[in-house]
């Protein structure tokens, strides 16, 4: 797979402390959430926009302290990580 390729399926919008932020792009319709891997721990985190407020879809090999740690970058970039959803989400539409 060639990295323009990668890019438009797996875009990275954020990379923290080793942690890669990003989204898929074959997901169907699913509700706002966030990739979030480093190395072999990986975990998804559905974003409640209204609630301001995220819950985990799945994590593995995640220790507390990355999960932890995950969840205060998030938070942190809470509005920046909506605001690419949106973008990536009028992208694929768009084509």
């Amino acid at each position: 797979m060639s990295l323009d390729v990668r890019r438009t399926v797996m875009p990275t919008i954020l990379q923290i402390l080793g942690w890669r932020l990003f989204f898929y792009a074959n997901e169907g319709n699913e509700p706002p959430h966030v990739h979030v891997r480093k190395a072999e721990k990986e975990c998804k985190y559905w974003l409640d926009r209204e609630g301001y407020d995220l819950e985990e879809a799945f994590s593995y090999q995640m220790t507390a302290r990355d999960t932890r740690e995950v969840r205060k970058i998030v938070f942190e970039h809470f509005d920046y990580i909506l605001q690419q959803w949106d973008e990536f989400e009028r992208r694929k539409k768009n084509g």
